[in-house]
């Protein structure tokens, strides 16, 4: 038997996982990790420890697994997107911790570079909207304000490189910098048509382009880990950002697939083939992945990308003590049949596609005598699917074909109200896989074609099962009315930082 490990490091938790040749999850391992918040809007990572937490996942799996690391064909590597990191590149040593795609610090500099005319250019080169999500101003910001980073840059002495590229830094033994085509795509660089680095953005944000890693497509073998770090020469074979890895682990492979995330934010992909889409309603164009070499086709995909999904569920636990676990804010919202007028906006770290405002910031509304927690359990839940309607309504503006379904993962798409509610407000079907781990799995699909574990995409379309349909049932006037309500609840949230 051939398996499979990924690597999926995400944004609270790192995750290792062993899947088979029939795409079966063996065993999986998880580690949460500091989440460092040293200014308002600030959110960091340690570098040390995304690293340390991986690899104690590793060694954890395997031993689930009962597997030794010479069972394992190839690994494929998933990410957190858009954080940023810089080191040294004969040291090894972080120069600072990460900053998180979460983080807002430089929503300031987006403004003025946006005064300066610089967001047309970066919509036409890269498919992104100018925004402090991207790694790009994360990564001008520690050049300008790490002591001595700017001149170690020009030398040639530190790397920049997103999650992945640090992972394949540290299995490699600092042998390989790396990253793929659909992390690059990630990073406000890339020109999303040539997929080689922009040149033109780099000079204009003082970029040094030898910082930067070598893109290598997201199915290949490019590098293989070290035998002092792993214990086996074993090839590193798939490289994917963790939205396009999930939309490949669904096997929305033909135009006009799409899937949603329900992790920390919440991701819309729908793929549109070989053609990047330009949107005119904010969506991103961006790349799915890329298959065999960098002289192949890439997958590009149209993105709705949205900041507070989950974490509005964690902020209730954490910041309001609704609950002790999060999964328990499915049985308060199950005590109300309606959230009984109140609604949130969760614009706690300003509000991502279609809107685009760093200023807007979280409400509550229409709170009366009357409201329960259960009534804002229920609310969380409404506005969670309500972002993704705003999603889904923006792609429809942007020409793409008319959505047919819904395939979703992600921690809570294992909540049935929350997908119950998704289909009634998009009135299309909500479609659950029995394999809910669709991010790992898509590394491991990319792992397994290039090293031949997998025959072909056919043949992974064939393992996709599906857990439950949920089916739309709320009427159409109150589904109108729920719409307009919302619409309402957003412009109020705008501007207000």
């Amino acid at each position: 038997m051939d398996y499979l490990l990924a690597l999926d490091q995400g944004t609270t938790s790192s995750r290792a996982a062993v899947f088979d040749a029939r795409g079966r999850l063996v065993a999986i391992a998880a580690q949460p990790f500091e989440q460092i918040y040293p200014q308002p809007g600030w959110v960091e990572h340690c570098p040390h420890e995304i690293w340390k937490s991986q690899r104690h996942c590793i060694a954890q799996v395997l031993n689930r697994a009962r597997l030794t690391i010479q069972d394992i064909r190839g690994i494929g590597i998933t990410n957190q997107r858009e954080t940023t990191l810089v080191w040294n590149r004969i040291t090894g040593q972080p120069i600072h911790n990460a900053i998180v795609w979460q983080d807002r610090r430089t929503a300031g500099v987006c403004q003025a570079l946006s005064r300066q005319g610089l967001a047309s250019t970066i919509r036409q080169e890269t498919g992104l909207e100018l925004d402090a999500y991207f790694s790009a101003t994360k990564l001008q910001w520690l050049l300008h304000h790490t002591p001595g980073a700017r001149a170690a840059a020009e030398a040639g002495e530190l790397c920049f490189g997103t999650v992945d590229s640090w992972l394949i830094w540290q299995l490699t033994g600092g042998a390989a910098h790396l990253t793929d085509v659909s992390n690059a795509s990630r990073t406000m660089l890339l020109n999303l048509r040539t997929l080689d680095w922009s040149g033109t953005l780099l000079d204009r944000l003082e970029i040094p382009r030898r910082m930067l890693p070598e893109i290598v497509p997201s199915s290949a073998v490019v590098a293989h880990t070290c035998p002092d770090v792993l214990g086996a020469a074993i090839p590193i074979a798939g490289i994917a950002g963790d939205q396009q890895a999930a939309t490949f682990g669904q096997t929305c492979f033909s135009p006009g697939m799409a899937k949603n995330t329900y992790g920390t934010g919440c991701f819309l992909l729908m793929n549109t083939g070989e053609v990047p889409v330009t949107s005119h309603q904010r969506l991103l164009s961006t790349v799915g992945w890329q298959r065999g070499s960098r002289d192949a086709p890439a997958t590009y995909t149209l993105e709705g990308s949205i900041f507070i999904a989950g974490a509005l569920v964690q902020w209730l636990r954490d910041g309001l003590g609704l609950f002790r676990e999060s999964a328990e804010v499915e049985d308060l919202a199950a005590q109300v049949g309606s959230s009984d007028g109140v609604m949130i906006v969760p614009a706690l770290t300003g509000l991502g596609a279609p809107h685009w405002d760093a200023q807007a910031r979280g409400t509550i509304l229409g709170i009366t005598r009357g409201t329960t927690k259960s009534h804002i359990a229920r609310a969380a839940l409404e506005a969670i699917a309500l972002q993704v309607v705003d999603l889904v309504s923006a792609m429809q503006r942007d020409g793409v074909a008319p959505l047919k379904e819904l395939r979703v993962d992600g921690g809570a798409a294992a909540n049935d109200i929350l997908m119950q509610l998704q289909a009634d407000l998009l009135n299309v079907p909500v479609v659950r896989p029995t394999v809910t781990e669709t991010t790992a799995l898509g590394a491991a699909y990319l792992a397994g074609l290039a090293t031949g574990v997998y025959a072909d995409e056919a043949e992974l379309q064939g393992f996709w099962r599906m857990d439950q349909t949920f089916e739309p049932t709320l009427p159409a006037d109150a589904r109108a009315e729920m719409l307009g309500k919302w619409q309402q609840a957003v412009e109020r949230a705008k501007g207000w930082a």
